[in-house]
């Protein structure tokens, strides 16, 4: 039996199917957290990194091969834009794109289906639980 191919990711963005090309754009573990953080203006790396532990559970460190992974695809993705001043020691911006401003309340709108939904246990579920 022959099985189907798997789609990847270029036939997920000419497919048509908006849904499975936004999910393929913000797949990774830190993608929303840095375009939300970046809500506020420019941040360098350090800080990118700074934000993105505070709050999280359980580790304390974030790869640095993870984190520059997830900042090139951003930036691939037109939702950041990486500006390297030239000088030494290194300093690289990064910063919301206007696609990335647009994307903003879609992040925010997500956060706030989170603090009404995941917030309090569904007594459904604690029912079917039992």
């Amino acid at each position: 039996m022959a099985y189907p191919k798997r789609a990847n990711a270029r036939s997920a963005l000419t497919c048509g199917c908006p849904v499975a090309a936004f999910q393929k754009m913000i797949s990774g573990k830190y993608k929303l957290r840095i375009v939300w953080d970046l809500k506020d203006g420019p941040l360098r790396y350090g800080e990118i990194r700074t934000g993105l532990l505070r709050g999280s559970d359980g580790t304390s460190e974030i790869a640095p091969r993870v984190l520059s992974r997830e900042l090139k695809a951003l930036t691939e993705s037109g939702l950041i834009d990486r500006k390297d001043y030239g000088v030494v020691p290194p300093k690289v911006e990064y910063r919301l794109t206007r696609k990335g401003k647009s994307f903003v309340p879609v992040i925010a709108a997500i956060r706030d289906w989170g603090a009404r939904h995941l917030a309090q246990p569904n007594t459904a579920e604690m029912v079917a639980a039992e």
